[in-house]
């Protein structure tokens, strides 16, 4: 009978004491399966990845891609090259793109359909054909610059020639084509001397535009050649200038730019050219650069 009473005692301390480390055991932490964690996760990242999405959507919408197509004279590449590149980095999301040809040239492909946001001509000539055509918005075109016409000859090169009064003593000329403002100003330049019959009986190189006469000189294809002294100026280990034409005989070449109706445009891309437009026209940092490369500021 006291063994039993024993046994009951030690079974009731037993049960008693599995009692408490049952209680102990509550009082922990619990253990959350590895899923429920992860989702939990997800679900308190889930407010932070939508602000970011919205931020990144708010930027996008802020820069919105728009191309604004530039028709330039041939003359000008160089230097719009280095203007493209810092309005590019200034403005994200819009890429300027550049046609560069003889005006003669850009003028007929606007008016065959082109589509081209703002036209700068070396001459006012095609910008007035332009203008009459309905061509350009009302009011835009703005005479920017100034370039002079010079003869040349390849850097080191041989000729009797001093200038353009003695120029048919060269054996072969580089001349810029009639449509050409280039080739317009010298045909000009030789009328007002008088000698523009002999000029024409001379044995001419027909360039396309400035860049093929001045390249056709450099490479000693011509004894002398046409251009303006900015270009001369940009291959100056090429060519070098034998005379600059008489201020008296011929005016300096005026660069217009104006803004071209493109019916293609959105009006983003509407924008966008008028600013760009408006950039060249009056930044002082894009005046320095054509300076530099020889231009002059229009002035009247």
């Amino acid at each position: 009978m006291k063994k039993g009473k024993k046994l009951l005692r030690i079974m009731m301390a037993v049960s008693l004491i599995g009692g408490l480390l049952s209680g102990c055991g509550q009082a922990g932490p619990k253990t959350v399966p590895a899923s429920q964690s992860a989702a939990a996760e997800s679900q308190s990242s889930k407010p932070a990845q939508e602000t970011t999405t919205a931020v990144q959507t708010t930027k996008a919408e802020e820069t919105k891609a728009v191309d604004v197509y530039v028709f330039i004279a041939a003359s000008l590449k160089n230097t719009m090259e280095k203007i493209k590149e810092n309005y590019e980095s200034e403005h994200p999301g819009v890429t300027i793109i550049y046609n560069a040809d003889s005006s003669g040239t850009l003028q007929k492909q606007i008016e065959e359909g082109a589509q081209c946001d703002i036209f700068f001509s070396a001459a006012p000539k095609q910008m007035n054909a332009l203008k009459e055509g309905g061509f350009v918005e009302e009011g835009s075109d703005t005479s920017l610059l100034m370039n002079q016409v010079v003869l040349i000859k390849p850097k080191g090169g041989k000729t009797t020639v001093t200038g353009f009064e003695n120029i048919t003593s060269a054996s072969s000329l580089a001349l810029a084509g009639e449509d050409v403002p280039v080739g317009q100003y010298a045909r000009k330049l030789f009328t007002n001397m008088g000698i523009l019959d002999q000029v024409m009986k001379m044995e001419i190189n027909e360039g396309a535009n400035v860049t093929a006469v001045l390249t056709a000189v450099a490479e000693g294809s011509n004894e002398v050649g046409v251009v303006y002294a900015t270009d001369a100026a940009s291959m100056p280990d090429k060519v070098e200038i034998i005379a600059e034409a008489d201020k008296a005989k011929i005016d300096p070449a005026v660069y217009p730019v104006g803004l071209i109706k493109d019916k293609e445009a959105s009006e983003d891309q509407k924008k966008a050219a008028a600013e760009f437009k408006d950039y060249l026209t009056s930044d002082e940092s894009v005046m320095k650069l054509f300076t530099d490369a020889g231009f002059a500021k229009y002035t009247e």
